[in-house]
């Protein structure tokens, strides 16, 4: 199952709601990182960067796209 994380409940980068604070940072990082945390649970993702990209999975909701 992949997970397009497009208006989730959660920040992709710090994993606090994104009804919390200001995340005009964390989208300005997250232009060039991948994603550490899950849009829809908050849940920390298992991240691994390869030279040509990167995959990231949620450990509840399977592959991040």
């Amino acid at each position: 199952m992949i997970c397009a994380a497009v208006a989730g409940v959660f920040c992709e980068r710090c994993g606090s709601p994104q009804a919390e604070g200001d995340h005009g940072a964390c989208g300005v990082v997250r232009v060039w990182e991948p994603p550490r945390y899950c849009a829809q649970c908050g849940r920390r993702l298992v991240v691994q960067v390869l030279p040509v990209g990167w995959t990231a999975r949620c450990p509840q909701h399977g592959e991040v796209a």
